[in-house]
């Protein structure tokens, strides 16, 4: 490499604040060379250079791929990155936003014209049973490379005959830089002041106007029933923005309380808040560094939790939540149900990306905002346009976002929103459909970012060369309104289910590793299954009927398979649609996820006998089991979601009552008996009124009735509570409600012993 393209790459960088980027392609150890090469032309410091490596090879701070996550938030003037061993799409996502503006980002790889035939460690992540790492194909390092060869910004040198295939240079004309508060403070120019409620240092601790606005919008909350979303592209300086305003609630008393889905993720906001409170004179104590606690003298309070721990109430028996002021850092990385929890504080702040790794933006924009826009609180909406660590228009995060496709989108609602079940298309979409038509590509893969609360880079790998996996859509006028993941699952060898079964985890088959780990069925991973990994409908046309259309012709496609299945963050709405699809529970996780709140569920639909079987022997171990489970490791499992998910498994259920049990259940339901008395066989019995109700009529017990079944006899829940939670004046009002709830149900499964007990007490 002419040392002097790194030079002029850094000098055009910096008269425009922007990146470039240099691909060294060949020979590791060549590469290496040049990239020493480049840095000293260029003059770049160790402490200012990381590199992203299985090893350290250069002079300066070194992280693996895995751990790339650790860069976020900082900043640095080169980045190296070496692709040679693996390329984790995931990884390169979270690195290329480290450098800074005028900076250099250069990415070590294997000969371009070959890299998409060369199979790494990566791919061997996507090689699930019984598939090879040759069966996984090179697609998205092929669509990587033909990215990197197209976008401006992007040098490209072969090491190992010394030639610039591309310089990079985009010869533009210089940029007249924007007079931004962050050009101003860089020049040592002086910034305007601004006038707001927060003191002036908060204001003057902004980069750019936008990162102003940021805060003042969170000076509403001071107020009680507020909310303000922030939305923002990475970069942008959201997170330090929030991080300003926290600092200032805190230093008036407030004890405010930040969740994201893990703390890296919000540790930019400690960091913000930490240093403004001492700038103000405020900072009290932190318990580390970084900090994920910190004090103000006023007595206020920063401090981190878990989603999960953040929704559940203090304790103290008033049911209250515990904070003050709540900010929801990177909110689109949580699901739709636990961010509706949030909705119960005063006063609350979400964050969140429009485009990138950590979730989509539109995903939380379109699944939430109505619910946040119906409750009490007045909402209060910034969006930050301007980046902070380089000029708009970067060519290099230009780049990042078509080749990870960080900004796909479904079709805007006009192309489709008179789409119907009965005329749309449907069609099989090959990784060869998906790289020849962009627009179908970014429609896809943008439709299956908002079906799930996290869809990152990887899952574009996945869907472009996973040999297990296929997708199937509805069209609607050429542009996509359903469209379903598939993964091939199942069909494993007998020498793998043997291991299986002895505790070894196997990646990429979800329904049987769990069936045969967790369930301890030997047997399970013999059926071939099809599991839907993801399914997503156009906003615009949900609940229309498209994706249970896309469901019927997923089944009359795949006739040759034993099973149908998924898995999902159970919500009552999401089992009802499987359950109207013809998919039955046959598990529920005991442990809620820690990013989405949600307890998992299983579902199958039989295709063949041997899927029958498969689902038979669970069913009826589902239903045997269920009782016990509900009243331990899921007793504070959501009533609504216990009620569908036992609604939607089909098993008979029988009823092994003794006589005098009978009597008991009778006499409490119509005479002076008591359920406290012998609990368990009234559990029998609504264990069977929601699996196997045979003929009682249906709508014979109200919402509230059932909700007591599962709160009080599935549960175990104490009668305070119960009452309270279900809206019942006192406990006893709770007990006779749950007599009567259980007088259809004698009626209908007593024997003779319960009918004699009934008619002593009825005239």
């Amino acid at each position: 490499m002419d040392v002097s393209l790194a030079t002029a790459l850094q000098n055009e960088a910096r008269q425009s604040n922007e990146r470039r980027m240099v691909v060294f392609s060949g020979d590791r150890d060549a590469g290496y060379e040049a990239v020493r090469d480049a840095l000293a032309t260029a003059t770049i410091a160790s402490k200012e250079t990381v590199q992203v490596a299985p090893q350290c090879e250069l002079d300066c701070e070194q992280v693996t791929q895995r751990r790339a996550g650790s860069l976020l938030g900082t900043t640095h003037e080169a980045v190296v990155f070496d692709a040679h061993d693996e390329l984790r799409p995931n990884a390169l996502g979270r690195v290329i936003g480290a450098v800074d503006g005028g900076g250099l980002f250069f990415l070590l790889a294997p000969p371009l014209d070959s890299w998409s035939n060369r199979r790494d460690e990566f791919d061997e992540s996507l090689a699930v049973e019984p598939f090879d790492v040759e069966d996984v194909s090179g697609n998205f390092r092929a669509r990587l490379v033909a990215t990197l060869r197209a976008h401006p910004g992007i040098a490209i040198v072969n090491v190992d005959v010394g030639t610039v295939e591309k310089d990079g240079l985009t010869n533009s004309a210089p940029r007249l830089l924007p007079s931004t508060l962050a050009s101003r403070a860089r020049s040592g120019g002086e910034t305007d002041s601004f006038e707001g409620q927060f003191p002036a240092v908060a204001y003057d601790a902004c980069l750019t106007d936008d990162q102003r606005s940021v805060v003042n919008a969170l000076e509403s909350l001071r107020e009680p029933t507020r909310a303000v979303v922030v939305e923002a592209d990475r970069g942008r300086g959201k997170s330090s923005a929030g991080g300003i305003a926290v600092g200032c609630l805190a230093s008036e008393g407030n004890d405010v309380l930040v969740t994201a889905r893990n703390y890296r993720s919000a540790r930019e906001v400690f960091v913000r808040a930490e240093a403004i409170l001492d700038a103000m004179g405020e900072l009290a104590d932190t318990n580390h560094d970084p900090p994920t606690r910190i004090e103000s003298k006023s007595g206020g309070s920063i401090r981190f939790e878990k989603p999960t721990t953040a929704v559940e109430p203090d304790g103290d028996g008033t049911g209250e939540m515990d904070a003050d002021v709540v900010l929801v850092d990177e909110a689109a990385s949580l699901s739709v149900g636990l961010l509706e929890e949030f909705l119960d504080f005063s006063r609350l702040a979400f964050t969140t990306t429009v485009h990138g790794y950590e979730g989509a933006g539109r995903g939380f924009s379109v699944r939430f905002r109505d619910r946040l826009e119906a409750s009490d609180h007045e909402v209060t909406e910034v969006s930050v346009v301007e980046p902070i660590r380089y000029a708009p228009g970067d060519p290099i995060e230009v780049w990042a976002f078509r080749a990870l496709a960080l900004d796909a989108r479904p079709a805007v609602e006009p192309l489709v929103d008179d789409a119907t079940p009965e005329g749309a298309t449907y069609r099989k979409l090959t990784p060869g459909d998906l790289l020849a038509d962009e627009h179908l590509l970014r429609e896809t893969f943008g439709l299956l970012v908002l079906a799930h609360y996290r869809t990152e880079p990887a899952d574009l790998a996945r869907l472009l060369d996973a040999p297990n996996v296929v997708v199937r859509a509805l069209c609607w006028n050429g542009h996509v309104v359903s469209v379903a993941l598939l993964a091939r699952e199942g069909n494993l060898p007998e020498a793998l289910r043997e291991r299986m079964y002895d505790g070894e985890r196997v990646n990429g088959n979800m329904l049987p590793d769990v069936l045969t780990t967790q369930l301890r069925d030997i047997s399970a991973a013999v059926p071939e299954g099809l599991r839907v990994m993801r399914i997503a409908t156009h906003h615009a046309v949900r609940s229309s009927g498209l994706g249970s259309r896309l469901l019927r012709e997923i089944r009359q496609e795949f006739s040759e398979v034993d099973w149908l299945g998924t898995g999902f963050g159970a919500t009552p709405e999401l089992l009802r649609f499987w359950r109207e699809n013809g998919y039955s529970t046959i598990q529920l996780s005991t442990t809620r996820n820690d990013a989405s709140g949600e307890y998992s569920v299983l579902m199958l639909s039989p295709v063949s006998d041997k899927g029958e079987e498969l689902y038979d022997r669970h069913a009826r171990r589902f239903s045997a089991r269920i009782a016990s489970v509900l009243s331990d490791a899921l007793s504070d499992m959501e009533p609504d979601v216990v009620r569908e998910a036992l609604r939607a498994t089909s098993a008979t259920v029988p009823l092994s009552l003794s006589d005098s049990e009978w009597r008991h259940v009778s006499a409490s339901a119509f005479g002076p008996g008591q359920f406290d008395h012998d609990p368990g066989p009234f559990r029998q019995i609504a264990v069977k009124h929601f699996i196997d109700p045979e003929d009682i009529e249906s709508g014979v017990l109200s919402l509230r009735q059932e909700r007591l079944l599962v709160r009080k006899v599935l549960q175990t829940r104490e009668w305070v509570e119960v009452a309270d939670e279900l809206g019942f004046h006192s406990t006893g009002e709770a007990m006779r409600t749950l007599g009567k709830t259980f007088r259809p149900l004698v009626r209908q499964y007593g024997n003779e012993s319960a009918k004699e007990e009934m008619w002593r007490y009825v005239d």
